[in-house]
Parts: structure tokens; C-alpha cells; sequence
């Protein structure tokens, strides 16, 4: 007979490929770890892992009965959560929120979590979009606020809302630009300072400069707003930031807005979470309005 705990065991091998962490991560022991895997191939019959090869690697056959099994202990959490709705919220709740938001909506959204939930504890990961997304889908995150393009369609099991949809502005040092209104052939020689590689603002602008012939010239990448911003005044390139965030910056002053008439685009604020949470939903509801009025402001 399937066990419930042996295939918990043997998804959280699956995600770190390693039995130490999977241990760690389920506060057991190695040798339980590696047992309750084995009753699980012996229950099915099957190898899941080549055991001779490091880190580990699961077998054909075993990428498949993960893909099942991430599915039965969703729905199990799913009944469980049905159950438990009515309970005050308490334990871990995980939450993601991209890098370029955070600095200015996590005080706020955090302090007033605590304020309300002081039994909950709160746990929060930076990330781009994606990255959240597959987190929310592999049950390593609860929930959390993404930047996806207005109409995005999630996985199955998944459900967005739209909180805010945002204008991404251009913007260069001040006078740097004697023309504020122009197009994409006139101002990318200039060059850009953006996130690195995997941000969907980035991606977009490569897009709208492919679709026209025009090259990608990255002047600088670093994480961090502000940091960008601040680049971009001391004249290292044009940036690219969604508006709440340039009229809540302290380089706004600095800076000027460049009216790129080939070039405007528009990105949501979404809530992505699985379908149940159970009594967590309260608390995610409430991180959700907070950050959506925190970019409204």
C-alpha cells in the first residue's frame, strides 16, 4: 500500500537531489529519508533513481511518477487546507515578491502581517517572475506578487490576479536627451543599464529592438532599483522602470521621462497562489492589497 509520507520523501529527494537535504528539509533522518524512498520502489515495482551518479538522478520512469506525485500531494494539501480554513493562521507562511518591488512594498506588507497574524511567521524569497511561479507549483512557496504581462495564462492548479497594471517608462539623466519624444532608432545607441539576464523587462526590450533590426547594448547590469536608477542619473545609460516606482524614487528629480513612441509597454502586478490555501488565504489577501495600494501611492 502507498504511503503518503513515502512519497512526501521521495518528491523532496526529487527536488534537491540530495538525501541530506531532503532529510533536512523534512527534519528527519538520512537513513528514514533513504528507507521510505526504498518502501516506495518496492510499493511500485520500479527503480526511480540512478544511484550511481552524484547528485542524484532520477530514472525515466521516475521524472514521471514525480510529475504524479506532485500532483497527489497538492491535492492532498488541498484537503487538508478545506479542513482547516476556519483555524487562525498559524506556522510559516512563504511568500515571493521580484526583486524590483521589494525594497519598496516589504516593510509595510511585513510589518502589518505581524500586526495582525502575530502567530504566523513570515518567510520571503526574491525572484523574477518565473522563478516564483515554478516555486508556487513545486509547493515551496505559498504565494506570491509576480510582473507578468496583462493577459497571462497560469498552469493548471495555479490561479492569478491582476492587482495593478503599470506603464514601464524610459527614462535617461537629466538633459542628457534633447529630444523627450523619439523612438527606439533614435535613442538605443545610447545603451541601457537593466537587471541581468532573466528579467521580463529586460526581455521585452530585446524583443522590441529584434523586431526591428536594431542591436542590444547593455551598458551595465545590477540588481536593485534604486541602485539603476541612480546609474542612470549619473548618465551610464537609459533605464527602463515602471512608474509607481520612478515617482516613489529619490533619483526622480534627476532623471527624465523619454516618450518613446514605439516603445510602450505595459506590465501586471499578479497575485499567483495554488487554488487552496486553506486559513492562509487571509493573510495572502492581505500582503496582496498591501502592495497593490503601496504601488498605487
Amino acid at each position: 500500500m502507498m504511503k503518503i509520507d513515502d512519497i512526501a520523501a521521495f518528491v523532496a529527494v526529487m527536488r534537491s537531489q540530495s538525501i541530506s537535504q531532503a532529510a533536512e528539509s523534512m527534519q528527519l533522518t538520512q537513513p528514514a529519508i533513504t528507507r521510505r524512498v526504498q518502501n516506495f520502489e518496492e510499493t511500485l515495482g520500479a527503480t526511480l533513481f540512478d544511484r550511481q551518479t552524484k547528485p542524484l538522478k532520477p530514472t525515466a520512469i521516475g521524472m514521471r511518477v514525480y510529475e504524479q506525485c506532485r500532483i497527489i500531494l497538492r491535492e492532498v494539501g488541498a484537503l487538508g487546507e478545506l479542513v482547516a480554513s476556519g483555524g487562525e493562521p498559524t506556522g510559516m507562511l512563504r511568500l515571493g515578491v521580484p526583486q524590483t518591488i521589494g525594497d519598496m512594498v516589504l516593510l509595510d506588507a511585513l510589518q502589518q502581517l505581524k500586526e495582525t497574524y502575530p502567530a504566523l511567521q513570515t518567510q520571503v524569497s526574491n525572484g523574477w517572475g518565473s522563478t516564483l511561479l515554478s516555486k508556487i507549483e513545486l509547493g515551496e512557496l505559498d504565494a506570491g506578487c509576480a510582473l507578468f504581462p496583462a493577459g497571462k495564462i497560469f498552469p493548471e492548479g495555479i490561479q492569478g490576479q491582476s492587482l495593478s497594471r503599470m506603464k514601464l517608462l524610459v527614462v535617461a539623466a537629466r538633459g542628457s536627451i534633447r529630444r523627450k519624444q523619439s523612438k527606439l532608432a533614435d535613442c538605443h545607441a545610447q545603451g541601457w543599464v537593466l537587471n541581468p539576464d532573466g528579467c521580463g523587462f529586460r526581455a521585452g526590450l530585446q524583443r522590441a529592438l529584434a523586431e526591428q533590426g536594431l542591436a542590444f547594448q547593455l551598458n551595465l547590469e545590477t540588481f536593485g532599483t534604486e541602485l539603476q536608477l541612480g546609474l542612470v542619473a549619473n548618465g551610464l545609460g537609459l533605464g527602463l522602470v515602471p512608474e509607481p516606482l520612478l515617482h516613489n524614487s529619490q533619483h526622480r528629480d534627476e532623471l527624465d521621462i523619454i516618450n518613446v513612441a514605439d516603445f510602450k509597454p505595459l506590465i501586471d502586478l499578479w497575485l499567483i497562489q495554488p487554488r487552496f490555501i486553506g486559513n492562509l488565504q487571509g493573510p495572502v489577501e492581505l500582503f496582496s492589497s498591501i502592495v497593490a495600494k503601496r504601488l498605487r501611492q
